[in-house]
């Protein structure tokens, strides 16, 4: 006798995407529960640079797995896969439908493949590239790692320092490249999944869509936010917390690193970088059903599928 398994549903899209509003749209119909994937929504007093959902949002559509960590903290994606394993388990025991919704793709994927036994990260070694990426540059490093882990370094972006700084780091302590542990036999997902992607299909919209929302975030206060970090006195450039886009540039600004004109336009251009990665890593994702983002048919086409999906 074949077990079915539970369903599952993954929303995946880049940075202003839509994926919030859809997935609010889609609890309307249909018995699902929301789980936020998302490697910056976890941590507390980071609302108007992430995009959170507003306290009246949340009331009406709860995410789970947002503002459970402080931004002093780190959280790995070991993590999350253990948290929303639990979240997913407590949503299906009741009845309901996880419907896990983000633009953390590596998140995703240590969800769904799971995740080989790595070495724990080790501040002693994160120390001493950040002392040699100071000197030497991020570039450098991602050369290093080209050399060492050719299909890593493929894979990550030269401007991701913390990809490029975990994938030397797991060299350190191993003697073994990222790439060996990631090709590892790791423990599959017990969910039946589908896997939805928002794709704009018109890259100048996306484009002025991030930066009228950067605009926005400032009007709504994003400095103030960043300042009330900066000011904490226990908080550092180097976090985990404080390297996601956008924070990063006003944290720089308002160390005097550069002056406000030029952080904006810096954090556009990050801001468009990161969707740019996310688009590329969206189109290598195995089995995903793409949808054109912020179209008025979207969100019927992925309502009939759904239907059908769950008939299945």
């Amino acid at each position: 006798m074949t077990v079915s398994l539970p369903p599952a549903i993954f929303l995946m899209g880049p940075t202003a995407s839509g994926k919030t509003t859809l997935a609010v749209e889609l609890l309307e119909r249909f018995p699902l529960e929301i789980i936020s994937v998302d490697s910056v929504l976890v941590y507390r007093g980071m609302d108007i640079g992430t995009a959170k959902p507003d306290a009246g949002l949340l009331t009406r559509a709860p995410h789970r797995l947002i503002d459970i960590r402080d931004p002093a903290e780190a959280y790995s994606a070991a993590e999350f896969r253990e948290d929303a394993l639990a979240e997913m388990a407590d949503i299906t025991a009741a009845g309901r439908i996880p419907l896990l919704v983000g633009g953390t793709f590596l998140y995703f994927r240590a969800l769904e493949a799971g995740l080989s036994d790595m070495p724990a990260a080790d501040p002693a070694v994160r120390a001493r590239l950040e002392t040699e990426a100071q000197q030497l540059g991020w570039e450098a490093l991602h050369a290093r790692l080209a050399s060492i882990d050719p299909q890593a370094a493929q894979r990550i972006h030269a401007n991701d320092p913390q990809r490029i700084q975990r994938a030397l780091e797991v060299h350190a302590l191993s003697g073994r490249t990222i790439s060996d542990f990631h090709q590892q036999q790791a423990d599959s997902l017990p969910y039946r999944v589908l896997k939805l992607g928002l794709i704009p299909d018109d890259r100048a919209v996306l484009h002025e869509q991030i930066r009228q929302r950067f605009a926005q975030m400032l009007t709504a206060g994003l400095v103030d936010e960043v300042r009330a970090l900066f000011e904490r006195g226990d908080l550092t450039a180097e976090l985990p917390a404080m390297r996601a886009v956008g924070y990063r540039q006003v944290w720089a600004c308002l160390a005097g690193n550069s002056g406000y004109d030029e952080m904006v336009e810096q954090a556009i251009v990050a801001t468009r970088q990161y969707a740019k990665r996310q688009l590329t890593w969206l189109r290598s994702e195995a089995g995903l059903e793409s949808y054109p983002a912020g179209k008025p048919q979207t969100l019927e086409c992925i309502r009939n599928r759904l239907e059908n999906w769950l008939a299945e």
